[in-house]
C-alpha cells in the first residue's frame, strides 16, 4: 500500500466507519498518547526496563501502526500530502548529510 492509498483509505475509513475525524488537537494528544505506548514497548524490548503484566500481549508492529494511523489523520485534516511531504524531506536528508555519518 502506498502513504496515498493509506491517507485514503484511513479518510474512508473515519467518514464510513469512525462518522468523524476527532479535532486536530485531540488527534494530536491521541499521536503523543500513542507515541508513548511505543516507548514503553521498546524500552522493555530493547531497552532494561522489566516487563509489566499489563505489557503482555503488546506488540510493536502494532504500536508503530497506532501511530500511523494517527499521523495519517493529522496529514488528511490539515491538507499534508504525506508522500509529497516524505519524499522532500528525503531530498533535503540527502543534502544536508550526504557525507555527514562518514567520519
Amino acid at each position: 500500500m502506498t502513504i496515498e492509498a493509506a491517507q485514503s483509505a484511513v479518510d474512508t475509513w473515519i467518514k464510513t466507519i469512525g462518522v468523524k475525524y476527532f479535532g486536530e488537537l485531540t488527534n494530536l494528544g491521541i499521536l503523543m498518547e500513542e507515541v508513548g505506548e511505543l516507548s514503553r514497548l521498546m524500552v522493555r524490548t530493547y531497552g532494561e526496563q522489566s516487563f509489566k503484566e499489563s505489557d503482555k500481549g503488546a506488540e510493536l508492529a502494532d504500536e508503530m501502526a497506532d501511530v500511523l494511523w494517527v499521523l495519517l489523520c493529522l496529514a488528511n485534516q490539515t491538507g499534508v500530502d504525506l508522500t509529497k511531504a516524505f519524499e522532500k524531506n528525503m531530498e533535503k536528508k540527502t543534502l544536508r548529510d550526504k557525507g555527514r555519518h562518514f567520519s
